[in-house]
């Protein structure tokens, strides 16, 4: 690897066409680990939310330099360059993510774009002779999840690294209460439970579509997440090489008045709220099931987009049923407030009517106790076990360097595949509630009859909807069939296994295919 290119030569280099990639990846030796005296040198691609995270968790670790970003809204990219720039670091800045793998100093990349880009941004990395960080989800449907598995394996035996984005894998609080939960201290597992309770308010509905002109987005959009304090949404500058932001989508009109952020709602690019903020929760709910190997055999979802009309299209509130064994997984969405459509109340969950659980976060039911976050407690609501160094993974993005580092993961929960699981739980959820027809809630009801704690989960979802005035004899339950799956094969089986595969993998437009890795 070289590391001590001139600044004429290295633009030289950067100039050369993307064509040329393939060339370099065939002929470029993966490198040896980097080891406690080199710096790691990084690229942060995406950074206008979560990649800035990225960018101050880099700068806070010894023996790390920032040396690129890239990112295709220009107003963004300038923006980090300069902020950059005020810190003394000089960066090569770059829109398009391909070129930037043929830079020969740059020896990792963290991945924090749209959701629709992220294994293919990763695999083209990896097909570079790069190490790995990437964002949650990994993946955008359950095939390129699978492909971008299979390539992490492959390139780890060169010395590559790939990373996830599942912070809490990297808390120690975490993992002592994983152990304590293992040893039976409260008795088997009898349910793992994943909460999302985050107020989702309607993104709004586009007059009429915005069309790239050229392959550029540009002009201003309106951030309508500040509606509580400007009814009429913050402005948004962008400048957005569309051809490149939708990349394997292919380029088609804008239908949303905030070009950022709120792709998570439609699904071509994002896949709702429980793939957005709830692998982190689908993870840690794995993680209490013993870290399943393979995914479950039954699943299903119902919900629906409730409160508003708008340009979203996935559900806002949304159940979903893991049929794991011998213990199942049930994923609790709500993106309603607890009432009267009052955004400044939000809603709770307590377990047995009695603790209050984290408005996001998890609980894990055991025969004698449950565990919530930091605390466990036995039937009665007294708590027995507090767990200590408990976080959101603080030293998630150190323990990725140090991996680098060493050219091999230093810890097995930072494998990929605890990514592909948890992003895998969103996609099976989704994929049922596309394939759901409106039902009443007595239909509902029945079909849950036998399952208790789904049932009162459900009965509880159904009033925060009541509550909130829905009234679901009009606006009625989308409810997806059981679905049947071949967790060896990854592919559906039964009555709805051909609609269903369909949604398990999406088009890929031809310049923008996965690569060969």
């Amino acid at each position: 690897m070289q590391t001590n290119q001139n600044p004429t030569s290295r633009r030289t280099f950067i100039r050369g066409t993307v064509a040329g990639a393939a060339g370099l990846v065939a002929s470029r030796s993966f490198s040896a680990p980097i080891g406690a005296n080199g710096d790691v040198r990084v690229a942060v691609i995406g950074f206008n939310g979560r990649g800035a995270g990225h960018i101050k968790s880099l700068e806070e670790i010894p023996g790390v330099r920032i040396v690129a970003l890239c990112d295709v809204d220009s107003n963004v990219l300038a923006k980090g360059v300069a902020n950059q720039a005020k810190k003394n670091n000089t960066v090569t800045a770059y829109t398009d993510y391909r070129k930037l793998m043929l830079d020969p100093e740059v020896d990792a990349v963290t991945i924090a774009t749209p959701n629709h880009t992220h294994t293919l941004i990763a695999m083209t990395a990896m097909a570079a002779g790069k190490h790995v960080y990437v964002e949650k989800p990994v993946c955008h449907n359950i095939w390129e999840g699978r492909q971008l598995l299979n390539a992490a394996e492959k390139v780890a035996k060169k010395g590559l690294v790939v990373q996830h984005g599942m912070q809490r894998r990297s808390s120690p609080g975490w993992q002592q209460a994983m152990d304590w939960v293992k040893e039976g201290h409260i008795g088997k597992v009898t349910l793992s439970r994943g909460l999302n309770y985050k107020s989702r308010i309607s993104i709004g509905k586009v007059a009429a579509p915005v069309e790239a002109k050229d392959g550029v987005v540009k002009g201003t959009f309106h951030d309508l997440r500040n509606v509580k304090t400007n009814p009429a949404g913050a402005p948004q500058d962008v400048d957005v090489d569309y051809k490149l932001w939708a990349g394997p989508r292919g380029v088609g009109p804008v239908n949303r008045t905030q070009f950022h952020y709120d792709w998570h709602w439609q699904w071509a690019f994002g896949n709702g709220d429980i793939g957005n903020q709830g692998p982190h929760q689908t993870d840690v709910g794995r993680w209490a099931l013993g870290n399943p190997e393979l995914l479950p055999k039954r699943v299903m979802s119902f919900g629906g987009r409730w409160g508003y009309k708008d340009d979203g299209e996935t559900a806002n509130n949304q159940l979903a049923f893991y049929d794991y064994q011998p213990a199942p997984f049930l994923f609790d969405n709500r993106g309603l407030p607890l009432k009267d459509m009052d955004w400044r109340l939000e809603p709770v969950y307590r377990v047995n009517g009695k603790t209050a659980a984290a408005r996001v976060g998890n609980v894990i039911h055991c025969e004698g106790g449950y565990v919530i976050e930091a605390k466990a407690y036995d039937n009665e609501g007294n708590t027995v076990m507090k767990f200590d160094n408990f976080n959101d993974g603080a030293d998630h993005m150190l323990n990725f360097i140090k991996s680098v580092r060493e050219g091999k993961l230093i810890n097995s929960n930072l494998h990929v595949s605890h990514g592909f699981h948890a992003a895998s739980l969103a996609h099976l959820a989704n994929i049922s509630y596309r394939l759901g027809k409106v039902a009443s809630v007595d239909e509902v009801r029945e079909r849950i009859k036998n399952d208790k704690a789904g049932l009162e989960t459900y009965e509880h979802f159904v009033q925060n909807l009541v509550d909130n005035k829905i009234d679901l004899n009009v606006d009625k339950i989308n409810a997806g069939p059981w679905l049947e799956f071949d967790p060896v094969s990854e592919k559906f089986t039964g009555e709805f296994a051909e609609e269903a595969n369909k949604l398990a993998t999406e088009n890929y437009v031809e310049e923008f295919k996965l690569p060969e890795v």
